[in-house]
């Protein structure tokens, strides 16, 4: 799994925070389709969240030149704990995440990262294609540079 250790936030001017928010457009910019219409929850991190979403839902709907917002209606923050889909959005990521730590000695884990596995027909530890449907795994690596 990479290290985030390594990041040089101060070389870029951001946070630790503002990384996160950079990996959510990098991580949603290739999902769109103009024709469709997308409304996005975000688990909450902080209390400050409200204008970093505003910020992220600007600059998600001018890359797609979605000015009146009619393909992203909407992003906000969101408690996971009050939301039944993020909660399963919350256990696949677990999964996910438990195969690229590789040091799962559960065998419940285990199970489920193999069931994961055998359903996707993906190793859960590298990037799937952009436009996959069913499973879309973005894995982050640094640049050689921010090492």
């Amino acid at each position: 799994m990479p290290d985030k250790t390594i990041l040089r936030h101060s070389d870029y001017n951001q946070t630790h925070e503002d990384f996160y928010y950079k990996m959510y457009f990098d991580t949603l910019k290739t999902i769109f389709h103009p024709k469709d219409r997308y409304r996005i929850y975000i688990d909450i991190k902080d209390t400050r969240g409200g204008h970093k979403i505003t910020k992220l839902h600007e600059v998600l709907s001018n890359n797609l030149y979605d000015f009146d917002k009619t393909i992203i209606e909407r992003i906000q923050i969101a408690r996971s704990s009050e939301i039944q889909l993020l909660q399963l959005a919350d256990f696949l990521t677990g999964i996910i995440a438990a195969a690229n730590r590789s040091v799962t000695k559960s065998p419940a884990k285990l199970a489920l990262i193999r069931n994961m596995k055998e359903s996707s027909h993906y190793s859960l530890v590298r990037t799937t294609l952009i436009r996959e449907n069913k499973v879309n795994i973005f894995r982050w690596h640094p640049r050689e540079d921010d090492a």
